[in-house]
């Protein structure tokens, strides 16, 4: 079947002229290129992790998709800018679709570049402590490769299992281990990436060191695709600890284990993760995953050190968190394994809720007091909120909810996203931001706008136009 045939059902119908045009144009100049043409099958397209519709609206088997290309090569990712931009077609870059933010969600008169195809580890140089690697690499495959080298890659988002290294590149992605080895940007030291005139350009070193020229890998790295198409990464490795400990700390109450947190801060010791969970969180992963954490004690933290003297570090923590009111156990490699299953997977409901997620960051000093406005902003809004947060770096991840009971599920309450904003606003009053590992994508670029001044926003403008002039790469996210 020809690009045109296929087109059969869905010319006249849904695909703009240019996307068909483009779409035939892959077909007969560049045949070796995968692509997928617009059709219901390519719907799931449109959408990220954080903007695809709910059980409740599923995607309809008549939506139309974008058109989809899934080069093989970074040679190809270039066949594919140029003739993107020869069509006047703009340009989505994707990578696993793991995203929350909507960065990499596509309207279907635009071009998905998919990077699935780009998966390959290219290089692990042991004694360098690096890897090269392409975008569509899945972050714990990464992980699986490097390991008999006695190596691993830092950055570990909760989504680690199906989010790909371009992805987490795209989002400067954090996860648990930030407390320690920093988020996704602390991990990269140079980028291969096509810009939008189809050029090919290296960044960065392979040096640990390198302060050559400015630092345009900092630049594309959290620049969710409005910049260039990443098509290779040198990122640094790091030896595997030698031991690794799970310790938990109860508390009566939020607040008590909120304010247990800065004993880790004085303490000697500097875990790897710190993570918090409230009453709710709590109280909510019991009752979707079946545990019994709430029994425990009405707060958590989660915390797991690494390296040597792991047993020292073990007793001045508990030293240091049984001083401030904690109840605190030393864990079994077997129950630790299944504390972090259920940090990484054990929220979800029980019964159908109108849903916000967010990813507030704070200085970790004024967690305690943001867990604490909590309450007022349930009360003003008619919601329930709770949150887990990955405390050694302050970053919160609220939930705002409330339940769907008889109600139609479409007709969602304008009070949820207003609560998140005051959250939002509460973060920024703070010393905070309105992201701290997830990006700004669609979904927060009005929250950006409150946080960003004026000419910040200029700045980042006039850098994305120096580099994409015509607008070609994700327009309309992120800045």
């Amino acid at each position: 079947m020809t690009t045109t045939e296929a087109y059969a059902g869905t010319r006249a119908r849904d695909a703009r002229p240019e996307v068909v045009a483009l779409a035939d144009a892959f077909a007969t100049r560049f045949p070796e290129i995968a692509i997928r043409v617009p059709s219901a099958a390519t719907a799931p397209y449109r959408y990220d992790r954080g903007t695809a519709p709910r059980v409740e609206s599923p995607i309809s088997d008549d939506e139309h998709g974008p058109l989809v290309a899934l080069p093989g090569t970074p040679e190809q990712v270039q066949d594919v800018v140029r003739l993107a931009a020869e069509f006047g077609v703009s340009v989505v870059t994707r990578g696993a679709g793991s995203g929350l933010s909507g960065g990499a969600s596509a309207r279907p008169d635009q071009l998905v570049v998919s990077t699935e195809r780009l998966n390959r580890i290219l290089e692990v140089a042991p004694l360098d402590e690096v890897a090269v690697v392409e975008p569509g690499v899945i972050n714990a495959a990464l992980n699986e490769h490097v390991a008999p080298f006695g190596l691993f890659y830092a950055p570990d988002p909760a989504s680690f299992e199906i989010s790909s290294i371009g992805g987490n590149i795209a989002t400067n992605a954090g996860g648990l281990r930030c407390a320690k080895y920093g988020v996704t940007r602390e991990s990269v030291l140079g980028l291969d990436v096509v810009l939008a005139d189809g050029s090919l350009v290296s960044v960065g070193h392979r040096s640990i060191k390198g302060v050559t020229g400015l630092d345009l890998t900092s630049l594309f790295v959290g620049s969710e695709g409005v910049l260039g198409i990443v098509v290779r990464a040198t990122v640094r490795l790091r030896p595997i600890p030698v031991a690794r400990q799970t310790v938990t700390a109860f508390f009566e109450s939020t607040p008590a284990g909120a304010s247990g947190l800065a004993a880790i801060t004085r303490s000697s010791v500097r875990p790897s993760v710190v993570e918090f969970f409230d009453e709710p969180s709590l109280t909510g992963i019991d009752a979707f995953s079946g545990s019994g954490l709430r029994r425990r004690g009405a707060s958590l933290i989660l915390v797991e050190l690494d390296g040597y003297g792991i047993a020292e570090q073990a007793h001045d923590l508990t030293v240091a968190l049984e001083a401030v009111g904690g109840t605190v156990r030393v864990e079994s490699d077997e129950d630790g394994a299944a504390l972090w299953e259920l940090r990484r997977h054990g929220r979800g409901f029980t019964e159908p809720q109108w849903f916000v997620g967010e990813d507030i960051a704070v200085p970790k000093s004024r967690l305690a007091e943001v867990y604490a406005r909590f309450a007022e902003v349930e009360q003003r809004y008619d919601v329930a909120i709770s949150a887990v947060s990955h405390a050694g770096d302050g970053n919160l991840h609220p939930a705002i909810t409330r339940p769907i009971g008889d109600a139609d599920p479409a007709d969602r309450p304008a009070e949820l996203d207003e609560a998140a904003t005051e959250l939002v606003r509460i973060a920024l009053g703070v010393g905070g931001t309105v992201s701290g590992e997830h990006g700004v994508g669609t979904v927060k670029l009005d929250w950006a706008a409150l946080e960003l001044s004026d000419r910040n926003r200029a700045a980042q403008r006039a850098l994305k136009a120096a580099l994409d002039p015509t607008g070609l790469f994700n327009p309309g996210k992120a800045i």
